[in-house]
């Protein structure tokens, strides 16, 4: 029988770098290209310690995930580390009163553990297998400095995208959505004449659409340019059930909601009042491996599709694990910009050029989240390590 991997200390290692080219749009929301800028960012690493010497290690611990992880800190001291439903539960009641950032962050380092000692990469672990993800280029935000300016700039891309082997492209466009819809429909229409009718094509104007009329113009350009999808279309925050079920009454492109609801029951509510096509999942936001597998399977059950939002190695775990799901997302991407992310893992990357010929990435093979973390560069860029709790 296993022994138990009791958890007997919790920390939190924190980082600072600069990104160069890169910087904040007008409201200082989105990031975009802009020549010769540096962008300061940060980050943590949560690290869980258990009796057996195996270590669980993710990062995302920052910012209001840190609270989170600071309040269900003293309840995992002492615990088996292999109890990750029981753990779960306590943490998701804990963290009732806030978004439960913290939580998934927790859970995919109980994954981690789980892998360590089992010998085995999480898709195992969650019955999958690993296979070729068909991945989308998702851009950078557009930005009025040279790089992804106009229409024509994300035509072009798109077609570089396609040459390199990508086999779907996502806009992400102006920060001034609300204040040019003629800009963004243009913007739907020239990448689909650039890229022909052979790449699945989708759009995410990140909420910034200011009202339901400029959303209708919008998506009925996404109707006529046959996108894949469309998501999070304006300034409700995404979260309406009401407002984005009017939406697919009168437009026929697939929606993408609930990537700003958390967990599976806000998910499953959403899906229940008919507010969206596909599912938007991050296991980073729902809860960890633990929730985002309960929102995949309760979406199987119902015949919906689940997307991962944003690239990251779980997310690959994910997707090797389940059936109903499309693309992983690779971004954020431009064609001035190698990379907008720090080097914090070892022979793993979610770069332009991170896909194979047919546009596709794969699962680690690794225990656990199958990539060692990148310690040398961390510990290079630390700003300080927290101990949370210890027994």
């Amino acid at each position: 029988m296993r022994p138990a991997a009791k958890i007997t200390h919790i920390e939190v290692t924190t980082f600072s770098h600069e990104m160069e080219n890169l910087s904040k749009d007008y409201n200082s929301f989105n990031m975009v290209y802009e020549p010769g800028a540096k962008l300061k960012m940060g980050g943590g690493i949560l690290s869980i310690h258990t009796d057996q010497g195996v270590v669980g290690e993710y990062p995302g611990a920052g910012g209001n995930a840190l609270a989170d992880i600071e309040t269900v800190a003293p309840y995992l001291i002492g615990k088996d580390a292999m109890q990750r439903e029981v753990h779960y539960n306590a943490m998701k009641r804990g963290l009732r009163h806030t978004a439960a950032l913290g939580l998934g962050v927790v859970d995919i380092c109980l994954w981690d553990i789980a892998g360590k000692v089992y010998e085995e990469p999480l898709f195992q672990l969650l019955g999958g297998e690993r296979k070729p993800l068909p991945a989308y280029a998702s851009t950078l935000h557009g930005d009025e400095n040279g790089g992804l300016t106009t229409p024509q700039d994300f035509a072009d891309f798109a077609v570089t995208c396609k040459e390199i082997g990508y086999p779907a492209f996502k806009i992400h466009g102006w920060g001034l959505a609300g204040e040019n819809i003629k800009r963004e429909v243009d913007n739907v229409l020239a990448v689909r004449d650039a890229v022909g009718p052979d790449m699945d094509l989708m759009i995410d104007p990140a909420n910034e659409v200011k009202n339901f009329g400029d959303a209708l113009k919008l998506g009925k350009a996404c109707d006529e340019a046959e996108f894949f999808w469309w998501e999070d279309v304006y300034m409700d925050g995404g979260v309406s059930t009401f407002a984005h079920r009017k939406l697919r009454e009168l437009v026929k492109t697939p929606l993408l909601q609930t990537e700003h609801i958390r967990l599976p029951e806000q998910h499953m509510n959403f899906i229940l009042a008919d507010g969206t096509d596909y599912v938007r999942v991050g296991a980073h936001e729902d809860g960890g491996i633990t929730g985002a597998m309960k929102i995949f399977h309760a979406c199987e059950s119902v015949g919906l599709d689940v997307e991962t939002h944003g690239p990251d190695p779980a997310h690959r775990h994910l997707m090797s694990a389940v059936r109903n799901t499309n693309y992983y997302e690779l971004g954020l991407v431009h064609p001035n910009i190698k990379t907008n992310k720090p080097p914090i893992w070892v022979n793993y990357s979610d770069n332009l050029d991170s896909v194979d010929e047919n546009g596709c990435v794969y699962a680690p093979t690794g225990h656990g989240i199958g990539v060692p973390l990148n310690w040398d560069w961390i510990n290079a860029h630390k700003t300080g390590t927290r101990l949370i709790a210890e027994v």
